[in-house]
């Protein structure tokens, strides 16, 4: 019996409908950006394994890490406790990060360094005497699937039948060059109506989405009225984090900096699972006090896992390398040139980049996960490209190692898809 046989007697997979798509490719490998099978197959990585590993499958400085690290403390209870890799690690994390940010929370994944976001932000004003109950996000975010970031996700693909269950949320648009000013004046009637605990948002690129793209100037606009009024902000940069954009992180292309940060997927270099949510000295100092009740009530039992703590720190140095740095330079390069190849293409509707993220979209109405998107999806896999089309955007968001040569696959592909497929 096959490794895909055998997952088919008892797994139940994400974004998947079984009955229609009952099979799963059978990975053995990877390295760099290629992803092998158990027959012999070879697939270039096109999103970095939903962007976790962005320097590279099993690189070579993560493993040795982590290998050090499992042979010393593998696990430990984070409550009362400590470990000089989740030391070390808040101390390069920290160096790093805007300014502003002073203090680390860990948790397992990006849903719930959202989730704990929340509970921060809502909590913050609680323990003043105040109570504040509605959130601000944007239309078509995407936060993750646990409860809290459901609530703050606009994507009723994903949230359907939940809906009725979720907190109190208002949405407004995301900003673009255009709608500045209208969005801005939504900002500031909800302020004015509700009693906001906090802004959450994606920051420059909303992931989910289809690479959906916000103006900076517009969402510097609405970050800096929310701390006018004493409302908290919140950037969810578990996608964009860690180079993605060109910088480390998204909101270091904005002048006014969040209160409150989630963190995860290339945190540990897509080695283990982790997160953190980071926060301001003024946001943690409303939780410290002589009163038990006042601390965050938050707790997973892998926080700070010393094996994932240990994956992040070298994560963190590879982001840090002239090397990877110029990899990240090159993959920006290598994407513009493509584009100006691609965009006049009369089956593109429109093209947009933010650092290494490049996403294209076709000329063409489709459901996001139906018939012509599987043609897509199932086109690229039998030329050896493993891309997650997100409806009509076609998007790359690799890793930082991948190769010129590589880089050239995924563009032909698109290319000849276009041509024969769509």
């Amino acid at each position: 019996m096959t490794l895909s046989q055998r997952d088919k007697k008892h797994l139940w997979h994400p974004l998947t409908q079984h009955k229609t798509s009952p099979d799963s490719i059978a990975i053995t490998r990877a390295k760099g950006a290629v992803l092998y099978d158990d027959k012999g197959g070879e697939y270039i990585d096109g999103i970095a394994s939903w962007y976790t590993s962005a320097y590279g499958h099993c690189n070579e400085a993560i493993v040795e890490r982590v290998k050090r690290q499992v042979e010393t403390l593998d696990q430990v209870v984070f409550a009362g406790l400590t470990h000089e890799p989740a030391v070390e690690l808040s101390e390069k994390l920290i160096a790093i990060l805007p300014d502003n940010q002073q203090k680390l929370f860990f948790s397992d994944n990006g849903s719930t360094s959202v989730d704990v976001a929340i509970k921060m932000a809502l909590q913050y004003y609680f323990n003043q005497g105040e109570k504040r109950q509605v959130l601000i996000a944007l239309e078509e975010g995407f936060h993750g699937d646990t409860f809290g970031a459901m609530s703050v996700s606009g994507l009723s693909v994903y949230n359907g039948p939940f809906e009725d269950f979720f907190l109190n949320v208002k949405r407004i648009p995301a900003p673009t060059s255009e709608n500045r000013e209208e969005v801005l004046n939504q900002l500031k009637a909800i302020l004015e109506e509700e009693a906001v605990a906090a802004f959450i948002y994606e920051p420059l690129v909303q992931g989910a989405a289809a690479m959906k793209m916000n103006d900076a100037e517009g969402l510097d606009a609405l970050i800096g009225e929310c701390q006018r009024q004493q409302v908290l902000t919140i950037a969810d940069e578990v996608m964009t984090g860690f180079g993605k954009t060109g910088k480390h992180f998204a909101s270091l292309h904005l002048n006014n900096q969040p209160d409150i940060m989630c963190l995860s997927k290339a945190l540990t270099g897509g080695m283990v699972p982790m997160a953190i949510t980071s926060c301001t000295l003024n946001v943690y100092n409303a939780f410290y006090s002589d009163d038990m009740s006042k601390g965050l009530f938050h707790g997973h039992t892998y926080s700070a896992n010393p094996v994932a703590c240990a994956a992040a720190i070298a994560g963190i140095d590879l982001l840090q390398s002239e090397a990877m740095q110029q990899n990240i330079q090159r993959v920006i390069a290598s994407h513009k040139a493509f584009d100006q190849k691609i965009k006049q293409h009369p089956k593109v509707a429109g093209t947009r980049q933010c650092g290494t993220i490049y996403a294209l979209d076709l000329a063409v109405n489709m459901e996001r996960y139906g018939d012509l998107r599987k043609k897509m999806f199932d086109y690229f896999l039998a030329n050896h490209l493993f891309m997650r089309p997100l409806g009509n955007t076609i998007y790359i968001a690799s890793s930082y190692v991948i190769t010129d040569q590589q880089l050239e696959r995924i563009y032909n592909g698109i290319e000849e898809l276009l041509d024969t497929v769509v």
